[in-house]
């Protein structure tokens, strides 16, 4: 269920494509017609009980109501949108549509490889606003697309369809050690920075800028953008 007062713009859902590698965008974002009712978002976490732990602590065992348990890691979250509804018995964005597909089709093209990439893209759904730590923007890639078409012309074209999207979590690996690995270092770019000077606070030494340079592939050292995250690598 959506609310707001009729009066105001309603946030459409949006499905921007990415480049896996880099994560920047590919194209521009694909608007659905209609937001969905609904969407599901699961996600598992991994805790075991080490066979070492079992051999070695059988009697403790015996005095505990549940077996110790250790973290094995997390799962990728999972976004299921059960609903995304095409209409094309009316304009879509202001045009007349004659076949559905010509907009479904937008999503299937992101279950396929794309011959720059060499894979299918990824992509990252957004709907409105949302605090930090929140499910949406969630970046991911698309792992199921069932298209159930319902509404057809005479000559067999569809005008209506129904699509239900599964994404998985997709994190780069070295974007997820940055936020878990308190050896890893950042550095966020200020007015004045350079990368000698990052250098010289990190390692208390400018000559080391390379490291820095060669760990997020700086092509030209004396030009870095404000607000750039750097990996600042440990020195040997």
């Amino acid at each position: 269920m959506v609310l707001g007062g009729a009066s105001k713009s309603v946030a459409k859902l949006e499905i921007q494509p990415l480049n896996p590698e880099t994560m920047a965008p590919v194209g521009g974002p694909i608007k659905v017609s209609f937001n969905p009712n609904s969407y599901t978002v699961t996600k598992e976490v991994v805790w075991d009980t080490p066979t070492s732990t079992i051999a070695q602590n059988t009697k403790s065992q015996d005095l505990l109501n549940a077996p110790i348990l250790r973290f094995g890691g997390g799962c990728s979250r999972i976004l299921t949108i059960n609903e995304l509804l095409f209409d094309a018995t009316e304009p879509i964005d202001g045009a007349k549509v004659n076949d559905v597909r010509e907009k479904t089709n937008e999503i299937v093209a992101l279950t396929r490889i794309d011959r720059s990439l060499e894979q299918p893209p990824a992509c990252r759904v957004s709907w409105g606003t949302a605090p930090s730590g929140s499910d949406f923007p969630f970046e991911g890639v698309i792992t199921s697309l069932t298209q159930n078409f319902t509404l057809f012309k005479r000559n067999g074209i569809p005008v209506r369809a129904t699509l239900s999207v599964t994404f998985k979590e997709y994190i780069k690996p070295l974007d997820d050690q940055r936020k878990t690995d308190p050896e890893l270092t950042t550095h966020i770019v200020k007015r004045g920075d350079t990368i000698s000077s990052i250098a010289e606070k990190y390692y208390k030494n400018p000559k080391l800028w390379r490291l820095i340079a060669e760990a997020n592939n700086i092509d030209n050292p004396r030009y870095l953008e404000i607000g750039t995250s750097l990996n600042v690598p440990e020195a040997d």
